[in-house]
């Protein structure tokens, strides 16, 4: 059991030494608080710099309940979003009137978020020419827009950044997506531009001062495990531990469960029949008595040794009056047995030796108080056996 343990405990170790080497690139991923090269810090201060207030939020009712005509609205990751919370993200931001920053939408959250606008592929280069009219995008000039989705164009809209003919940035004004729509949705196929390692390069830092500090405060949405799984009812309503864990650790610890099956079985596997092996050193029952009997004596374990001297010459008594093994520590089937066994009591002039008269304390009695007692106990027991096997 301890090897098992020990294998499960290496497995588990394992598990979480490699899970924080591939998350630790990934940490404060676009997190406007993180200065982490994949962090988003740098934009937060420069639109901070021009009055821009950034607020972070992690639930799409934060993020619904933020926006109005004077909010930029950035989701993150909208793919990440179940279809009732993509539903009233999208109602909050048709009648807010503000604008709306998609990173990367694709086809969970396009026909939601961005109805009419579908996926063409993927985009290269990584640097792309604005190709527009767009005064933002002419402002910045190339940017990072690539290594990532774009999209074909819609009745309307403002492509931008095209990779093979197609726009990596596209802005749908009010009404594009809807009759009762009143806001402004952006659609970006790439966020390298926004993060800190790439801010600096090209016209990143003017591209992304000038979409996400139109107005005067930036709701930044950082969906959380809760936002993302699609069957997840109001978000009112309470969650088990279970449904916040990601379908990903089910499959780890079923692995980290096979393993360690696995490694149990190899190590209880038998190599081949039992041998017989001689000792190195015999010791003779005598000296392994004395040296326990030592011990108890340096404890000052009396009633442990008492207990162990009456144990042993009970089992032998009841087998030599033919009291079942079971029913030798019992006093109403011991007792009478060895009683009837022993012969009546002779005068005290013609015992060789004292024997209590009184079995049931003999073999059942309380602990010596001394050790001159115990001794005395010992005496006695050996007398009652000899006693019960000559008679």
């Amino acid at each position: 059991m301890r090897k098992f343990l020990a294998v499960l405990a290496v497995l588990l170790a394992g598990g979480i030494v490699t899970a924080a080497l591939t998350a630790g690139t990934r940490h404060g991923y676009l997190d406007p608080r993180s200065a982490d090269p994949s962090g988003s810090r740098a934009l937060a201060e420069l639109l901070q710099d021009r009055g821009v207030t950034t607020r972070v939020v992690t639930t799409a009712r934060e993020a619904a309940a933020a926006a109005g005509p004077g909010t930029t609205l950035l989701v993150t990751a909208p793919d990440r979003l179940g279809a009732g919370r993509l539903s009233a993200l999208r109602s909050a931001t048709d009648l807010a009137g503000g604008r709306t920053v998609l990173l990367a939408p694709s086809g969970p959250s396009l026909p939601v978020l961005a109805p009419g606008v579908r996926t063409s592929g993927e985009a290269r280069p990584d640097v792309l020419a604005p190709d527009c009219a767009l005064p933002a995008a002419l402002s910045a000039g190339r940017a990072a827009t690539g290594s990532g989705l774009s999209y074909a164009t819609l009745p309307g809209a403002t492509a931008c950044y095209p990779a093979g003919g197609h726009p990596t940035l596209l802005v749908l004004p009010p009404g594009t997506t809807g009759a009762g729509s009143t806001g402004e949705t952006v659609l970006l196929g790439s966020e390298a531009f926004l993060l800190n390692e790439h801010l600096a390069e090209q016209g990143n830092a003017s591209l992304a001062l000038q979409l996400l500090g139109s107005r005067p405060e930036l709701v930044w949405y950082l969906p959380s495990l809760a936002d993302s799984d699609p069957e997840t009812a109001a978000d009112g309503e309470e969650q088990s531990f279970f449904e916040l864990l990601p379908a990903g650790w089910s499959w780890a610890l079923l692995q980290l469960l096979v393993a360690g099956v696995l490694a149990a079985l190899w190590r209880a596997r038998r190599l081949g029949p039992l041998v017989t092996e001689r000792l190195p050193v015999v010791v003779r029952a005598s000296e392994a008595t004395e040296g326990r009997a030592r011990l108890y004596r340096k404890a000052g374990a009396r009633d442990r040794a008492a207990t162990v001297l009456r144990a042993a010459t009970r089992e032998r008594l009841a087998a030599l009056l033919g009291v079942p093994p079971t029913r030798a520590h019992d006093p109403a089937t011991l007792v009478p047995a060895v009683s009837a066994r022993l012969t009546p009591a002779p005068e005290p002039q013609q015992r060789p030796e004292p024997r209590p008269r009184d079995v049931n304390a003999l073999l059942f009695g309380t602990t010596p108080s001394d050790d001159a007692a115990l001794v005395a106990l010992a005496d006695h027991l050996d007398a009652l056996e000899r006693e019960v096997r000559t008679s």
